[in-house]
């Protein structure tokens, strides 16, 4: 009688605990063997598995994705419970589910499938289907059964915590009857307290953005229960509304002129038993440096955070060269570097035009549809989340050429031939309206390095897999070259990353001022497999160790205890948990910040000792919101000297040249013409552009509700007020941003009638609408003057750093002033131009 082999050794399979016994007792194992990183990290979770949150860190391309399906297994078999494995969206599930099949495990997708709920599968599934208001897994005070959970493994943590915060987020569309209902409740509030910025929001201005006060929202809770409520069944308020309703009153609430956006301070995670509850939490990462998100938005164990799992070695990553054009050669435009990915896709490594080598797969990485368009020429393809399947298999079966991925740093496998040039153009900026707005106000803080740092780091990682691979990454643009320079940016990158960085960095000494020949040879040495490059990538790794400890800044855990006291009615000792925070920041921004959170807090309970710590806040971050009695505007008064002043910010800005130059670069790419998303970027940059040229520059808008976007002190006898419409793409300038200009220009004057405004804006044309007298004296500067200045400015940067320095020495900062026409005598002169009206345009 044939033997029935299903019936054979079955009964012992539940006892093997150890993730690495699991995998040894796979019939056909999908590798010979578990890497040894992969082993040690697996080893050490065991032996902390009943600790409720741990962190794994891997360098990507580590295995974390088996590391988890193992643990997952693990814990299955030991009977704790049922297991859940998270991704970010539907293609990771697809990608994890196929590897969990090579590993022999058994998964689904579907959360009421029968083998999930008798604790004999994997559930993988995406963030979202756990993390909202109608969760299959349960929620408090709502209707479905709360879902006990053994695990929770959380794939690529740095991904799911910007979609966490995502789904503790109220939208009120425009279009919503709610979303004029709650204007009117806040309308007199809006117009007192935030100015301008809300008769741009009633215009329909795209870019504006305005938090109505803490206060008013906090005292007229009642009304936004009785806007809100009725709604909270309909389809844009069924996935939010039980997450938020019962921290309503602590919640902010920030105005766009598409939606009201309503967040709370922290992500009340508890009210989804499932996570909040589960026995064991894992969270997978390669790329937090800094880990407070965890603890911020998960509610995980600070010192549980603070102590992750890691292997011995950090050196488990393939090789890696890192290039930014633009740091090598500032004249190195954007558009050259993509002709040589092209060429490189097509085996054409010298740029002769003859095919010399092995064509490549060139992958390029853009935040947005607007990004991809500057690589339509280039490309071969373009693919977005939908249809990224496809794309990704047509890149690992052979030569495809050039692929730009749109939006997509993470979760994308381009092991070995898939990908061995990467170029990363851009990272994606903050869209939300909440978002928008911690953004501005933290604009200088370290802080907000962290997540800029993530993205570049995720993004770099997707053309290496394992130990054994390698790719060559491109960074173009400024901004992206100046991650990799700046010390305070270094320091968040993995210990890994880090070295390939200063790798990298060694061999950008030596070809900097050399054209792109000299990047050609660079990226021939790594895709070509020279000897000596592969030793000194090997050796650049050998001897990395992963961070002991892992990082969470007291503020963010003051937040989230905070945020825990406020939910429990204990608002007092909630502002004083964040005032423990404050007396350990150095940074006046992150300290205004807080400032502004405790004193939401306390009006829950005292609100005159609310108002004078807002007071406080704005001294130290005019960006914060301003107390109900207002901030009398300061004058600025132009230097005495341009030269001298301009000298004195350069020197206290950069450290050395390359900096110098990247900084001014950077500055520049942030003002982009045609696009209403960057408009926050635009103001923010031209303000610090003033300031790198010597004039004394403010935005009186953001900073007093009231004013132009920007205003330069040109001389003691004449401001410039600017306001910026760089993301207007209209043909002509609008009658209400004639009106604003004019308006901010009776403003300033009757603030300060011993200077003569001058009128500027910033617009694409300079063609008046209608039969509009634009202000008299008004200069526009235009898209095509931008670019004049654009080149100026870089100039004047690469000008300065030609000696050690030189950007510190007025005389040296005043001839290239003056060469380059940035005088205050020339500037609005040379690089703007006066408007027209529609009659002068047709004469």
């Amino acid at each position: 009688m044939p033997l029935n082999w299903d019936q054979v050794g079955e009964g012992d399979s539940e006892s093997i605990l150890r993730p690495r016994d699991i995998y040894a007792a796979i019939s056909i194992p999908p590798w010979p063997y578990l890497r040894h990183e992969q082993g040690e990290v697996l080893d050490k979770w065991f032996e902390r598995r009943n600790q409720r949150d741990v962190v794994i860190k891997q360098n990507t391309g580590g295995g974390k994705t088996a590391v988890g399906l193992l643990i997952a297994q693990s814990t299955l078999n030991e009977g704790i419970g049922k297991a859940v494995y998270l991704t970010s969206d539907k293609y990771l599930t697809r990608r994890v589910r196929e590897e969990a099949e090579q590993l022999r495990l058994t998964t689904t997708d579907d959360p009421a499938a029968p083998e999930f709920r008798a604790n004999e599968a994997i559930l993988v599934t995406n963030y979202k289907k756990l993390i909202n208001g109608l969760s299959q897994f349960g929620v408090v005070g709502g209707d479905r059964e709360i879902t006990n959970l053994g695990i929770v493994v959380v794939d690529d943590a740095h991904a799911a915590l910007a979609i966490t915060e995502g789904q503790f987020r109220l939208r009120v569309p425009a279009d919503h009857e709610a979303y004029d209902k709650l204007l009117e409740i806040f309308a007199s509030d809006l117009r007192k307290y935030v100015g301008d910025a809300y008769a741009e929001i009633k215009a329909k201005d795209y870019t504006a953005l305005a938090r109505i006060p803490f206060w008013a929202w906090s005292d007229r809770k009642d009304r936004v229960l009785e806007a809100l409520v009725p709604h909270r069944r309909d389809d844009g308020f069924l996935f939010a509304w039980p997450l938020l309703s019962n921290v309503l009153h602590l919640c902010s609430a920030t105005v766009t002129s598409r939606a009201v956006e309503i967040h709370p301070p922290c992500p009340p995670i508890d009210r989804i038993p499932a996570f909040a509850r589960a026995q064991r939490r894992v969270y997978l990462t390669a790329t937090l440096a800094d880990d407070s998100l965890l603890v911020t938005d998960f509610d995980a164990d600070p010192a549980l955070v603070a102590d992750p799992v890691t292997p011995g070695s950090a050196a488990d990553l393939g090789e890696r060269m890192i290039l930014a054009p633009v740091a090598l050669n500032p004249r190195l435009g954007d558009g050259a570097v993509r002709k040589l990915a092209r060429e490189f896709a097509n085996g054409d490594r010298d740029g002769d035009g003859i095919i010399d080598a092995e064509p490549v797969n060139v992958v390029v990485l853009v935040p947005s549809d607007d990004a991809a368009k500057a690589w339509r020429h280039y490309a071969d393809r373009i693919h977005h989340v939908g249809d990224l399947d496809a794309g990704v298999k047509e890149l690992r079966d052979g030569h495809v050429g050039l692929v730009v991925l749109v939006n997509k740093y993470d979760g994308v496998d381009l092991p070995h031939d898939a990908c061995r040039l990467l170029v990363l153009d851009g990272i994606p900026r903050p869209m939300d309206a909440a978002d928008r707005r911690s953004a501005m106000v933290l604009a200088d803080s370290p802080s907000r390095r962290i997540r800029d740092v993530q993205r570049i780091e995720q993004g770099m990682g997707r053309g290496v897999r394992d130990n054994e691979d390698y790719c060559a990454v491109l960074l173009l643009g400024a901004n992206l070259a100046a991650a990799t320079y700046d010390p305070n940016y270094l320091k968040l990158f993995s210990p890994a990353t880090q070295a390939q960085l200063r790798l990298s960095r060694d061999i950008a000494k030596q070809i900097t001022g050399e054209g792109l020949q000299a990047v050609r040879e660079a990226l021939r040495a790594c895709l070509g497999r020279q000897t000596r490059w592969r030793e000194r990538s090997r050796r650049a790794l050998a001897e990395v160790r992963y961070a002991n400890t892992g990082l969470v800044r007291p503020e963010a855990l003051a937040q989230r205890e905070a945020f825990n006291l406020a939910v429990t009615g204990r608002a007092p000792e909630a502002a004083d948990r964040i005032q423990q925070s404050i007396n350990d920041v150095e940074d006046d921004a992150l300290r205004g910040w807080l400032r502004e959170q405790k004193a939401a807090y306390v009006h829950l309970t005292d609100a005159p000792t609310a108002q004078l710590i807002l007071r406080d806040a704005v001294a130290q971050n005019p960006y914060v919101q301003r107390p109900m009695d207002g901030i009398t505007p300061s004058r600025i008064k132009a230097a005495a000297v341009q030269a001298r002043a301009a000298a004195q910010y350069l020197s206290d800005t950069y450290p050395d040249s390359i900096n110098l130059v990247l900084g001014l670069k950077g500055l520049m790419e942030e003002i982009v013409y045609g696009d209403p998303d960057r408009t926050d970027e635009a103001e923010r940059a031209w303000q610090k552009l003033g300031l790198h040229l010597g004039f004394m520059s403010t935005c009186p808008e953001k900073r007093w509700g009231k004013g132009p976007d920007n205003l330069w002190a040109l001389t003691a006898s004449k401001h410039a007020v600017i306001e910026l419409k760089t993301g207007c793409t209209t043909a002509t300038i609008a009658k209400s941003d004639l009106d604003q200009l004019g308006g901010s220009v009776r403003t300033q004057t009757e603030q300060d009638r011993d200077v003569r405004a001058l009128p500027v804006m910033l617009h694409q044309s300079r063609i008046c609408d209608g039969a509009v007298a634009p202000p008299p004296g008004m200069r526009v500067v235009t898209r095509e003057k931008f670019d004049l200045l654009k080149e100026a400015v870089v100039q004047y940067a690469v000008a300065l750093a030609d000696g050690p320095g030189r950007w510190g020495a007025e005389q040296a900062v005043a001839t290239q002033l003056a060469q380059g026409k940035l005088t205050a005598g020339q500037f609005f002169e040379v690089y703007a131009e006066s408007p027209l009206t529609q009659q002068q345009k047709k004469r």
